[in-house]
């Protein structure tokens, strides 16, 4: 890429680092989203109950600094809980 003009060099130093905080933001949100899907798939109704809040919370905050766009952040949350209340209780 030639940049020449120091704007250019400027909006390409800028953009590297938006890019940095979106892919750890959203690096963030897939870890907490991936251990509520592993308690879905383990079957673990308390620990995915458990888990499902951090899981929106920080998918909120992504959406919150722009990573994702709402609507993503809203499905994502959508389908987590579904999943999650499927699951059926323990009997004890």
């Amino acid at each position: 890429m030639a940049l020449r003009h120091k704007s250019a060099i400027k909006q390409h130093r800028q953009s590297l680092k938006r890019r940095a905080t979106n892919q750890r933001n959203k690096s963030m949100m897939k870890t907490h989203i991936k251990k509520v899907r592993e308690a879905v798939a383990r079957g673990d109704r308390e620990a995915a109950l458990e888990l499902l809040p951090k899981a929106i919370k920080a998918i909120d905050k992504t959406v919150a600094k722009g990573a994702i766009h709402q609507n993503t952040g809203s499905r994502y949350k959508s389908r987590l809980s579904k999943q999650v209340l499927a699951l059926k209780p323990k009997a004890s």
